[in-house]
């Protein structure tokens, strides 16, 4: 009878442990999703300060063909990015015209930088949990880009969208353009 109790109880446990990890959702995380190219895209919420209509570029001679200027927004003047551009996602019969630069930039701000990034649609939110976002060991030995950029790929549903560490890409900008005018 004891070993018939003790196998039981094992039983219920295995159970119990295989209905956690089936259920386990994890952490819940806020991101703003958007396109570049023809891809979605998406950064954590909390990078984002956030989202306005697009204002008037000024163009700033001598800096990266990606930093199309700088722009007022709310009374602060900061450079604008075209991620599109800084990745390379832009075909040769894409090149933007006027009527297709970007009608909405994300402000995203920290202690260190504050940038605006153009999109051509506005962004949207989706909750995801930590479990649904592949780390991007693998795929990031494929790009040029800093293993510290990329994320992960998020999976929702039939969707996979490019995860994004905007800090991370500017402290890397940041370094290279300080190795370059040494």
């Amino acid at each position: 009878m004891e070993n018939k109790d003790t196998a039981t109880l094992e039983e219920v446990k295995k159970e119990a442990a295989a209905y956690t990890k089936k259920n386990d959702v994890g952490e819940r995380m806020q991101l703003i999703i958007f396109k570049l190219g023809k891809e979605e895209y998406a950064m954590n919420i909390d990078q984002i300060k956030e989202v306005v209509i697009t204002p008037r570029i000024a163009k700033v001679p001598q800096t990266a063909m990606y930093i199309k200027g700088v722009a007022n927004i709310r009374g602060n003047i900061i450079a604008i990015m075209d991620l599109e551009e800084r990745f390379n996602l832009i075909e040769k019969t894409d090149q933007p015209n006027s009527e297709t630069i970007a009608n909405y930039t994300l402000v995203v701000e920290s202690e260190e930088f504050k940038v605006g990034i153009l999109v051509k649609e506005v962004p949207n939110t989706l909750s995801v949990n930590t479990t649904d976002i592949d780390s991007s060991s693998e795929i990031i030995r494929y790009t040029a880009l800093d293993e510290r950029c990329i994320k992960g790929i998020v999976k929702s549903g039939e969707r996979m969208i490019i995860m994004i560490d905007m800090f991370e890409l500017l402290a890397i900008d940041e370094h290279v353009k300080k190795v370059n005018t040494i």
